[in-house]
């Protein structure tokens, strides 16, 4: 762990003080409760999962739709905690599928609901196929699993947010801005939480992670030389998670209290640190041919080619925020947790025309990406759209 809080910047550990301070609650809430964790295969979810099962839960129960991520999960956990007496399954299901139902129904009912499952890229900006399915998994699905966990009569319904949804500049952080709402609208029929949290470090599909795959690949690394983020470790996203979902009031959205002066990095300064901890010397390469042509001469003394440019890519923000200012907030609650502790504006006419709309582009089966960024403009008049005609997949 502390070779990842050194490669992203970070002397010390978030939230272990908050969680001891509520260990004993946690402990008996989790022992005395089922589980459902949806999109649990995932890095955050496996990283909740973790979380839940050294508790000793009375049930836990897992679906993704990644059958080889189940597989791992459940090695990771053997090889890690060993067994447990509750109840353990995995389940690899699409939560919009008929399957998925009707386990529901056989496996139920469960206390506590953690949606985790997301299409989170913001590379998914490219195609409005893609678009279409963001949709369907981060608002459509987040309504349908919720409306069944207030059915079954679970305490408390959880979805995971993204601090991109917080005064939003690209679709995927829109998405979770439109689920929020969707979230507090039907907070009235079971309680809700949510968490907004930085990038995670080293996840499956992250820019971190693909310097791993390019290590292993002997492949050079790039990354945008401008671009500064705030980091969690996995561990830490699921810490987070579940304090919001077990200590969180209604309508609550849990946040990392990050400091722009102290934790804030580039990618470039990362792949520098993690180059530099694989036992090589970073290269910046002019070009990106000069990079690809240069792996196999400089790895030999030591040394490894990167490209590092500045984003000009679409939905790339320029600094990450948690919270908009016309939230409310408590910041004095955790020691390194802030709390949005207002419930969010809606417009109830206005989201039931946003189903509608999607229902009807689907069954046209003639949709374009102009039609979903409008429909989101008219939800959200926040909402600035970043286009710049070049998305991540453009480049190497």
């Amino acid at each position: 762990m502390d070779y990842m809080l050194d490669l992203i910047g970070r002397d010390d550990v978030l939230f272990a003080k908050d969680i001891a301070q509520n260990e004993e609650r946690l402990q008996s809430l989790i022992g005395d409760s089922a589980f459902l964790v949806l999109g649990g295969a995932g890095t955050i979810g496996q990283a909740v999962v973790k979380e839940i099962f050294q508790r000793h839960p009375k049930v836990l129960h897992v679906v993704d739709i990644s059958e080889n991520n189940l597989v791992e999960l459940v090695r990771d956990i053997r090889s890690s905690f060993g067994y447990i007496s509750g109840d353990f399954k995995t389940f690899a299901l699409d939560i919009s599928s008929k399957e998925f139902d009707v386990m529901l129904e056989h496996e139920g009912p469960y206390d506590y609901v953690l949606n985790l499952s997301a299409l989170k890229h913001v590379r998914s900006e490219k195609d409005a196929y893609t678009l279409m399915r963001m949709i369907s998994v981060n608002i459509e699905n987040t309504i349908k699993t919720q409306l069944q966990a207030a059915a079954m009569g679970a305490k408390k319904y959880f979805a995971v947010s993204t601090d991109k949804a917080a005064n939003p500049v690209n679709m995927m952080g829109a998405s979770k801005r439109i689920m929020e709402q969707f979230l507090m609208r039907n907070s009235t029929s079971i309680p809700v939480s949510t968490a907004r949290f930085a990038n995670v470090a080293f996840s499956d599909g992250s820019l971190l992670h693909g310097f791993n795959q390019r290590i292993q690949k002997r492949q050079p690394i790039a990354a945008p030389s401008d671009v500064r983020r705030y980091f969690v470790t996995p561990k830490e996203s699921g810490e987070l998670c579940l304090a919001s979902c077990l200590l969180g009031n209604n309508r609550e959205i849990f946040f990392p209290k990050l400091s722009e002066q102290l934790h804030l990095i580039t990618f470039e300064d990362i792949a520098r640190r993690y180059l530099t901890y694989m036992g090589y010397q970073a290269v910046a390469c002019a070009t990106e041919d000069e990079a690809r042509s240069s792996v196999s001469e400089m790895s030999a003394k030591g040394q490894w080619p990167c490209f590092f440019m500045e984003s000009d890519t679409t939905g790339e923000k320029d600094f990450e925020e948690f919270f908009m200012e016309n939230e409310m907030l408590d910041m004095n609650r955790f020691q390194n947790i802030g709390i949005v502790s207002n419930s969010l504006q809606f417009d109830t006419n206005k989201l039931d025309d946003f189903v509608a709309q999607m229902k009807t582009l689907r069954q046209s089966g003639d949709w374009n990406k102009e039609d979903l960024v409008a429909a989101f403009c008219e939800l959200l008049p926040e909402f600035h759209h970043l286009e710049k005609q070049r998305f991540l997949d453009q480049k190497m």
